[in-house]
């Protein structure tokens, strides 16, 4: 079971929009300066969640077909529904099979 980190404490938004999230918020929601945040109101409450960023170039793993592809391997693998080759050609005649 996870542990979920708690703090709580007050800030002051300046003029041009600013505020420092203070260092024991920081430190419980494990984030450092170029933490990318999304921000969205939720009921209310202003809600901050740290994101990570991928390369465009990678982007197509993170697509749905492909993580529900990704999932249904682990399934397969997890259940025995796999084969190991020693070589090419045995996979190659495991296919023609």
């Amino acid at each position: 079971m996870s542990q979920i980190a708690r703090a709580a404490s007050t800030t002051t938004l300046r003029e041009r929009g600013q505020m420092t999230i203070p260092s024991e918020v920081r430190e419980a929601a494990r984030i450092e300066a170029g933490t990318v945040l999304e921000c969205h109101v939720e009921n209310g409450r202003i809600v901050m969640t740290p994101k990570v960023l991928v390369d465009a170039d990678q982007s197509w793993f993170w697509t749905e077909r492909w993580q529900a592809m990704e999932r249904e391997s682990g399934a397969d693998f997890d259940t025995g529904r796999s084969a190991a080759f020693d070589d090419v050609e045995s996979l190659l005649d495991d296919l023609d099979n």
